[in-house]
């Protein structure tokens, strides 16, 4: 399987991945989509013509954010899976892209959603599964629709404990959390492709980089006022671009399983590599086809709780 590249690069804007496409007629979701990341690649999918529906919990804040009238805004707790079976419900027509951007980072303390699933688990991974499974209809229904799973360097932190995912039976910890919930958007990526490519449906995950957003308001001031000065820091619009590659470049048409980093594919590296938050790369442990399987009859069990 060969290493995909693209023109772009690190410094590369979203904007810049955008122009030229016209994607009037094009349907999108983006969730989280109301600051940030999730923000600027609202705003360029909707300035190259997509039809984007913002998907967040708190809809008072899309609407200050995005007040223009170019998007629509509805509300999805991906915590909530009433919320996600109520708006997977509502939706009609097909869907051509499907942009799980939404997520948190290193909660500090073990919390758990009301059905007993560790809150990192539940937001980052469980909730956007579910969402693509309930959406599945309309995915395929596009023809050649592309999910896309925003992953991170985190997931060099830890690969997903298939055993104990839920923090039973180990310390928790914020950032093996974060790390296993971010492997788990990868793998994810993996069995979405093998499974729904048949149906059109191919999934890719994304490091955005390092970009200073609401995203780490868990991380203590002193660590956000070091990260923020560091020279690899990016933009939200060059944090979005590598989304948008994997959303719209012709280089990952009816392409899956890949993950994306500085707007091209990623090197693998192993599983005992020395590599960290900053560190680029992709774990073998999260391209996993075996662990992509069993994760998700996992998630599929958790979903059923």
């Amino acid at each position: 399987m060969s290493r995909i590249t693209t023109p772009f690069h690190a410094g590369t804007t979203a904007d810049e991945v955008a122009a030229g496409h016209d994607l009037t007629g094009r349907r999108a979701i983006v969730t989280g989509g109301a600051s940030g990341i999730g923000l600027e690649t609202v705003r360029t999918l909707a300035r190259a013509g997509a039809d984007v529906t913002v998907a967040v919990r708190d809809v008072d804040a899309a609407r200050d954010a995005l007040d223009d009238g170019t998007v629509r805004i509805a509300r999805l707790d991906l915590a909530d899976p009433g919320s996600v079976r109520a708006f997977t419900a509502a939706w009609d027509g097909p869907l051509h892209l499907l942009i799980n951007n939404a997520g948190v980072m290193a909660v500090p303390d073990l919390r758990r959603t009301a059905e007993g699933i560790e809150w990192q688990f539940a937001v980052n991974h469980l909730g956007h599964f579910a969402l693509a499974e309930g959406l599945h209809g309309a995915l395929a229904a596009a023809g050649g629709a592309r999910i896309v799973a925003l992953a991170s360097a985190g997931h060099h932190v830890s690969p997903v404990v298939l055993d104990d995912v839920n923090f039973e039976n180990r310390p928790y910890d914020p950032w093996a959390a974060y790390g296993q919930a971010k492997t788990a958007t990868v793998l994810f990526a993996v069995e979405a492709t093998r499974r729904w490519a048949a149906d059109g449906i191919y999934a890719n995950a994304v490091s955005p980089g390092g970009v200073m957003t609401n995203l780490q308001r868990h991380i203590p001031a002193e660590t956000r006022a070091r990260w923020a000065t560091a020279p690899i820091l990016k933009t939200p619009q060059q944090g979005a671009a590598t989304t948008v590659v994997a959303a719209i470049a012709p280089q990952f048409d009816r392409i899956g399983g890949r993950y994306l980093e500085d707007c091209t594919e990623a090197e693998v590296i192993d599983d005992d590599a020395e590599a960290g938050l900053a560190d680029p790369g992709v774990r073998r442990w999260a391209l996993d086809p075996a662990a992509a399987r069993r994760l998700w009859e996992v998630s599929t069990a958790f979903a059923a709780r």
